[in-house]
């Protein structure tokens, strides 16, 4: 196996690459998903070993990072099937088939990956021609379905899409605000229409096509359990159907990116759902750079969710170590009870230990109404042409592990 520029990939690169993703200077946002190494040593050209700080189940699947080249980080060199060409930013990348791949040279000689975050556009484009494949809410990838020289992929996953609150904020920091939504959300209106059938409801974090689902977590849609709810917490009807208590509306804004259609949906119907109870919900649709400085203080349509091992995504998630951090814990989180959850299932090496463990988190999570869970998404891809080698599986977070497009250089024009 060799890099791009010729050298060969030796247990010094993997060593490089660790190291330097554990470095504290490097400030890797994912350097906590590798806290357990203690030590990564590279005895010979072709060994690797790591040593452990403690247990840590979850750690096989976690050594599938990229390897970087030994004190080559800003040179671009990997040992992938394609080698990189050229950058735009904000317009593409462009890639270029590698002849030397030790799995064999892509059929797909060039790839060039597009940037356009906003739904429409990417209809439009590949509507236009312009791309040949791309990832589209379901609703946008409806007018491509039967098209002749087209084909849709649904792929299920375990992506999610949720509200996130900020549990220090007045409103939503009140646990019945934000149990009475749970409640008067219809998630399966928003499968139905927004979705387009492509998905189902989603109740927690953890994915009910993983078998760490807790079902007990699963709520009806029951509006007016919700307004009693609010009646005992001390929320009263105003004159303009809009509850108050101490002096305080029961409102508060909601956040979503505003490329993304489908979130803007979902935080709409949010909305409506929110004002039958006597809760004022106003969305907002925003860049990312807004966005990142109000989640303490404004709640937001998120996505995340893995159908690995539940250690992924959750540790971040709710353990108060991370309240805070960006996009990790962004509601600042803290329950001693979860955190030792969290600990105890990354810790033991016992599926049954490891199972209760995330069954009780569900619980707690589902409780606290940390989040409140909307829906698990289908993705839905739509590809110009026929091609051989394309596996669909259970995928993460849209963005997280590349989804159908992972295996690109296996893709074969069909005939």
């Amino acid at each position: 196996m060799r890099f791009h520029d010729g050298t060969p990939l030796t247990s010094a690169d993997v060593k490089y690459t660790y190291d330097t993703l554990l470095d504290e200077a490097v400030a890797s946002p994912i350097r906590g998903d590798f806290a357990a190494i203690d030590e990564v040593r590279a005895p010979d050209a072709r060994t690797v070993e790591f040593r452990l700080r403690h247990a840590y189940a979850p750690f096989p699947q976690r050594t599938t990072l990229g390897i970087v080249k030994k004190d080559g980080l800003k040179q671009n060199i990997g040992t992938g099937p394609y080698r990189f060409e050229s950058w735009t930013p904000g317009d593409k990348i462009m890639l270029s088939g590698n002849a030397d791949y030790w799995g064999g040279a892509p059929a797909i000689d060039r790839v060039v990956l597009a940037f356009a975050p906003d739904d429409n556009v990417r209809a439009t484009r590949l509507r236009a021609g312009e791309l040949d494949a791309a990832v589209l809410p379901p609703k946008a990838a409806a007018g491509f379905r039967g098209e002749r020289g087209v084909t849709v992929y649904d792929v299920p996953s375990a992506d999610y899409r949720g509200i996130m609150y900020p549990l220090d904020q007045p409103v939503t920091g009140d646990r019945a605000i934000r149990e009475a939504v749970g409640l008067a959300v219809d998630r399966r209106a928003m499968v139905d229409t927004i979705l387009a059938g492509a998905g189902e409801p989603a109740y927690g974090p953890i994915s009910p096509r993983t078998p760490w689902y807790e079902p007990s977590v699963e709520r009806a849609h029951d509006p007016a359990a919700a307004g009693r709810l609010l009646d005992q917490a001390g929320w009263t009807l105003g004159d303009d159907g809009i509850r108050v208590k101490d002096g305080r509306r029961a409102a508060f804004t909601l956040m979503y990116p505003a490329g993304d259609s489908l979130r803007k949906e979902l935080a709409l119907a949010v909305a409506s759902d929110a004002k039958k109870i006597g809760i004022a919900v106003e969305p907002a649709g925003l860049d990312w750079d807004a966005i990142e400085p109000r989640m303490p203080k404004d709640a937001l349509i998120m996505g995340y969710g893995s159908p690995y091992d539940p250690d992924y995504v959750n540790y971040e998630m709710f353990h108060s170590a991370f309240k805070g951090q960006g996009f990790f814990n962004p509601g600042r989180y803290d329950n001693p009870k979860v955190d030792e959850l969290l600990e105890r299932g990354r810790g033991s090496v016992d599926e049954a230990t490891r199972k209760a463990a995330y069954t009780e988190l569900q619980k707690i999570v589902h409780r606290d109404e940390v989040w409140t869970y909307l829906v698990y998404l289908t993705h839905v891809y739509v590809i110009r042409g026929a091609y051989d080698g394309i596996t669909p599986g259970v995928e993460a977070h849209e963005h997280a592990t590349g989804g159908l497009f992972r295996d690109l250089h296996t893709w074969k024009p069909a005939g």
